[in-house]
């Protein structure tokens, strides 16, 4: 089963491809791919016979139990069956159905097999989170199917809709699965049936499924979204809304039905919202004059009716829904096929403007018929045989299901109402009307609905046949009696007789109808959509009013708004529940209390300051007091990455501050100075409060504890934090370095504004100054603009700087360094070079792209892990080499020092990014504003 998955996965990757060669004609092989599950499905007939499922279990996420559990009993055998059949014919037939040249057919190829694939997962997924992933996935599938033309306003909100409706009912059955799950200890249905909870839980866990369940299947009150959908193309109406998509919730209902049949609220709950929606599906359906939309109010009232016979909970009615779900799914995605013909042949829907269209395609019209009297209940058609099972299920219960039959006995009628209307539509000839002159349609167009309108008909012949693959379903059920069997005749029998009611009272009504004695335009019954549209200006009027009181353009208000959440959740937590540590130690060496004091005062010097270098200088210090904290606490190769990070950090904000006023703006009032004095107090409390709990709280041995041991027993090195960073949790380091290539291309895209000055990210070294003083660097001197005695300096210090990157670089695995160390280390280099000369001269220094060494470093990063696993190792597994080389005596080597040059690269090339960019790229725009404003004052 998981290779007829993938088999799809596979069809919906190539099928653009094989579009884009042979056009239209490439959907006969994409069909392959549900052709070939159909054809496995039969197969196991026998299997599913004799009441034996297809089992598959395959690892999922092992760790948490979750596999990826596959079962195929009756009722998923059968929906199998129409998902690969039904989905095989409707994509032969979407070969005629669309134009070679149709610009979105290689998307509707792949996204329907996808669909289909999905679809399939979903109906033998024994897992219910499996399960959920599927119902998701269709749900998306669906979405980018009913949306199938972009340009059309109706398609676009048609699928929006869908994707809202259905997909807030998955969150909701979501959270019924987890409460079943949990409860269970098993989120296998085979496991979770046998052990269901009780009383309120059980209750409120069924509601959230049905939620689901509901939804998809366009039950009232959510039946609004399908009749919208038609705005999908034919072939898309006929898969989805007659034998997938909305088949998922009866699915569902029908796979949990035995074992919560018991449950009142169950029951009452699919009764009363599937005879709603019955009653108001067929009653809209009256009024409409687009076949189409004809057959989607059909299709409701269908799915109503479908939810009333699977939700009664006996053995009887089991068996006729089962049988309902295989007619329903033949006769109405051959009615839909049938209107596309139509509407191809035509150019039209519209039952008003068709007149004898039956006369002038009788082949169609045979077809229509077919299908039509199977959805009407007429013998020896499949539907007048899982309808009459429905009769009889319901005729031997109490009051409440005599009472629920006369429902389904008036929902049938109605049924036969608008299957005449359709037949009377669509191909009757109509007084004043002039005669349709119709397209000739191939047999090719013709086969694939007349295949299943035959497979309709072969069922109703085949009722003993088709009763015994499906009993092994209804047998689930509990039963007092020896139980239905499905045939073709019983017999003079009382569900006969009501079935000839039915019919009756259908066509009388339709006469009446007809000859305009009754309207049913006059009443109009509950529409969902109206809640639908009031719940969704309100949400957005909410949004707006929403973003009103909080997106007022401040950072101070976004800051404090995220400092007091800190404030009052983490931190009323804190005080209400603790646990507080009993010891409480202030320092392990009085220095730390003087750092701590001086960290302090430095911290409200900076807040108090009122220019802004001042205060970057300041809190600058205050970084290195924490450095010197570090070493204080034993901790050297923090306090060198935090010395680094610092400097480089005053750095950057110097470049920065060039543009920026020299003071800050004008001080807040008194009282906004005292609530950002009171949240920053309370911040700094509530941290300091939960560092100390944290530390103090902990109650198991720390894993960090056996770092010291591993670092050299598995990393080969003797620094624990460098190997740890490179290998004992190297995927962490792998998300870091990969979200610093993210930040310096959002730094770069923000500065340099248009996509052609990106290429100045790469150093083309410019025109060098004519001068005739002494040319210390390479970009030579501009006695304006630098100073000789930096620049002297840095010819000095620049070599021994990179040079000592390189040693902290390769010396970080046992020694304090590492690749984060080094790169800053060579980082600093360059914006010392950039100080001392300017942006020509830092592109003289680094004459390279830094997009590239960014790129290269995460490249060398990835490709490090990647080598192991063809070795037989793990994803960034490192491997220790010790070997000896003349001159150089014992060599000890560790392959992660390849990742550290990566994590080397990245930061070397997150540095350079920054300083071309807010440095020499703002240098150069000051340049140019200058070079504007003198030429005009020359002008």
């Amino acid at each position: 089963m998981l290779v007829l998955v993938a088999l799809h996965a596979l069809a919906a990757v190539v099928a653009p491809g094989l579009v884009r060669r042979w056009g239209r004609r490439a959907l006969y092989a994409v069909a392959l791919a549900p052709a070939a599950t159909l054809v496995w499905a039969l197969t196991h007939t026998g299997g599913v016979r004799a009441g034996e499922p297809v089992v598959e279990t395959w690892p999922w996420v092992p760790r948490i139990g979750l596999a990826l559990a596959l079962r195929m009993g009756t009722l998923s055998w059968l929906m199998v069956v129409l998902v690969g059949g039904v989905g095989a014919l409707v994509l032969a037939y979407s070969a005629r159905y669309f134009r070679s040249d149709d610009p979105g057919l290689g998307r509707f190829a792949a996204v329907f097999v996808a669909f289909a694939g999905s679809m399939l997962g979903l109906v033998v997924s024994d897992d219910l989170l499996l399960l959920y992933v599927f119902w998701e996935l269709t749900t998306v599938f669906s979405y980018l199917l009913i949306g199938y033309d972009p340009a059309k306003r109706a398609s676009r909100r048609a699928a929006m809709r869908a994707l809202l409706v259905t997909t807030l009912g998955g969150l909701a059955m979501l959270a019924g699965f987890v409460m079943l799950g949990q409860h269970a200890g098993s989120y296998r249905w085979s496991v979770v049936a046998a052990d269901l909870p009780s009383g309120g839980y059980l209750v409120t866990a069924l509601v959230l499924v049905l939620l689901g369940a509901l939804s998809k299947s366009a039950i009232v009150p959510f039946s609004f979204w399908l009749p919208e959908a038609m705005a999908a193309p034919t072939p898309v109406s006929a898969y989805l809304h007659a034998a997938a998509m909305v088949k998922a919730g009866v699915f569902l209902v029908a796979l949990m039905g035995p074992a919560v049949a018991g449950v009142t609220a169950w029951r009452v709950v699919l009764l009363l919202a599937g005879l709603a929606t019955l009653f108001l599906g067929a009653w809209v359906a009256l009024r409409q004059t687009d076949l189409k939309l004809l057959l989607a109010y059909g299709t409701v009232s269908q799915l109503g009716l479908l939810m009333v016979v699977l939700g009664a909970g006996t053995r009887d009615a089991a068996l006729a829904g089962a049988a309902m779900v295989l007619a329903h799914a033949l006769f109405k995605a051959t009615l839909f096929l049938v209107v596309g013909i139509v509407d191809h042949a035509t150019g039209t829907r519209d039952l008003r403007e068709l007149s004898g269209l039956g006369r002038r395609l009788p082949a169609l019209a045979v077809v229509a018929g077919l299908a039509a009297a199977s959805m009407a209940g007429l013998p020896p058609l499949a539907g007048f045989v899982a309808k009459e099972a429905a009769f009889e299920a319901f005729r031997q219960g109490g009051t409440t299901d005599l009472l629920v039959l006369a429902g389904v006995v008036l929902g049938s009628a109605l049924t036969v109402t608008y299957t005449l209307r359709f037949l009377w539509g669509a191909f009757a000839a109509k007084p004043g009307v002039a005669p349709t002159d119709p397209h000739p349609v191939r047999w090719s167009f013709l086969a694939p609905p007349a295949l299943l309108a035959a497979a309709g008909l072969a069922a109703g012949l085949g009722a003993p046949a088709l009763d015994g693959l499906l009993a092994p379903y209804a047998d689930g059920y509990s039963s007092t009696g020896p139980g239905y069997h499905l045939a073709l005749w019983h017999g003079l029998t009382p569900a006969l007789g009501l079935s000839a009611l039915a019919v009756a009272a259908g066509v009388g009504m339709f006469l009446l109808i007809h000859r305009g004695r009754l309207r049913p335009a006059r009443w109009t019954p509950l529409d969902g959509a109206a809640g639908y549209e009031r719940l969704v200006a309100g949400v957005d009027r909410l949004a707006v009013e929403l973003t009103g009181a909080t997106q007022r353009g401040s950072l101070p208000f976004y800051l404090a708004v995220i400092l007091v959440v800190l404030v009052v959740l983490p931190g009323g937590a804190l005080v209400a529940g603790g646990p507080w540590p009993r010891q409480f130690r202030a320092w392990d060496t009085p220095l730390q209390a003087v750092v701590a004091a001086m960290v302090i005062v430095v911290a409200v010097m900076a807040a108090r300051a009122l220019r802004r270098l001042t205060a970057m200088i300041l809190v600058g210090v205050a970084g290195y007091g924490t450095a010197l904290l570090f070493v204080l606490h034993g901790a050297p190769d923090l306090a060198l990455t935090q010395f680094l990070v610092e400097t480089v950090t005053i750095v950057m904000f110097a470049l920065v501050l060039r543009r920026l006023p020299a003071k800050f703006s004008e001080r807040p009032i008194r009282a906004s100075r005292r609530g950002r004095i009171a949240i920053g107090v309370a911040v700094g409390a509530v941290v300091a409060g939960m560092s100390w709990v944290a530390a103090g709280g902990r109650l198991a041995t720390p894993i960090s504890a056996r770092f010291p041991d591993e670092a050299v027993s598995y990393g080969g090195g003797r620094n624990v934090v460098n190997v740890t960073l490179v290998d004992i949790r190297a995927w962490d380091t792998m998300g870091e370095i990969a979200v610093l290539v993210v930040a310096a291309t959002g730094v770069a895209s923000l500065i340099f504004r248009r996509s052609r000055d990106l290429d100045r990210r790469s150093a083309v070294p410019g025109p060098r100054p004519t001068s005739g003083g002494p040319r210390w660097l390479t970009a030579g001197f501009e006695p304006h603009r630098h100073s000789v005695i930096l620049q002297v300096v840095t010819r000095l210090l620049f070599h021994a700087i990179v040079l000592f990157s390189v040693y902290l670089l390769f010396s970080g695995h046992n020694a304090p360094g590492g690749g984060f160390a080094a790169g800053l280390v060579a980082g600093l280099a360059l914006a010392v070079r950039y100080l001392a000369g300017g942006r020509r001269e830092l592109n003289a220094a680094a004459p390279v792209d830094a997009g590239a060494l960014l790129g290269a470093g995460l490249f060398l990063a990835i490709g490090t892990g990647v080598v192991a696993m063809p070795l037989g190792g793990e994803f960034l597994q490192s491997a220790v080499l010790d070997f000896h080389l003349p001159l150089l005596g014992h060599v000890h080597f560790v392959s992660s020092v390849f990742f550290d040059v990566g994590v080397y690269l990245i930061v070397v090339g997150l540095v350079l990014d920054i300083l071309r960019s807010l440095g020499a790229e703002m240098d150069r725009q000051q340049e140019s504003a200058h070079d504007d404003v003198r030429d005009k004052e020359l002008v």
